[in-house]
């Protein structure tokens, strides 16, 4: 998925930004946009078959063994935030929902795996909050969720990062290195001020 909307940041240059968690990915771009006129459906179509074209196209990279038996689809819609709090809202809520989804998700499998029925794990975690589920996790399954990977709890942020590329010069042959703004996936805290304050040209 990361890597289906890295290759959509890289066609669509207007998109500034981007947050992906489970199957959903929210792209987004500045105010000043004028891509396609503007036009809802012509920029919704457009971001998603790419996406969906590059999940077909990619599939062999990540699962060389396995047969993808189906197309993928995706729908979309579009979304015009008025201002820049509603759409860190938006985007908060997101990453939010990125760690309480995970939290149970991890906590319901551990009490699986551990021998119980999918129902009697439901049963267990009915009203449970989450200092309840990192108990669980950690006295009964020795797991420390803090320790989990980033991406899991956090979800995933593409930004477009200054980075050093190197490429062939069409004239000398030779290598030649050049700074370039290429789209990067984060797992980082977006919620609170410290990512846009370091960010400041994502709000622009």
């Amino acid at each position: 998925m990361n890597r289906c909307a890295i290759e959509v940041m890289r066609d669509v240059k207007d998109i500034r930004m981007a947050y992906g968690q489970s199957d959903e990915y929210s792209f987004i771009l500045p105010k000043s946009s004028n891509l396609y006129s503007r036009r809802a459906s012509k920029i919704s179509s457009t971001i998603v078959s790419l996406f969906a074209a590059n999940y077909a196209m990619r599939w062999r990279e990540y699962f060389p063994t396995v047969e993808l038996r189906y197309p993928p689809c995706f729908d979309s819609r579009v979304v015009c935030y008025p201002c820049d709090q509603n759409f860190r809202d938006y985007l908060s809520w997101r990453q939010a929902d990125c760690h309480i989804n995970n939290l149970y998700n991890t906590t319901f499998w551990a009490i699986v795996h551990a021998g119980k029925t999918e129902t009697a794990a439901e049963e267990e975690l009915r009203g449970t909050f989450s200092k309840d589920k990192h108990e669980i996790l950690f006295s009964k399954h020795n797991i420390n969720y803090n320790k989990i990977e980033p991406i899991y709890k956090k979800g995933s942020v593409i930004i477009r990062q200054k980075t050093n590329v190197t490429s062939i010069s069409p004239n000398t042959g030779q290598p030649v290195e050049r700074l370039k703004l290429v789209p990067t996936a984060l797992h980082v805290d977006i919620i609170g001020q410290a990512f846009w304050d370091e960010h400041p040209e994502l709000l622009k």
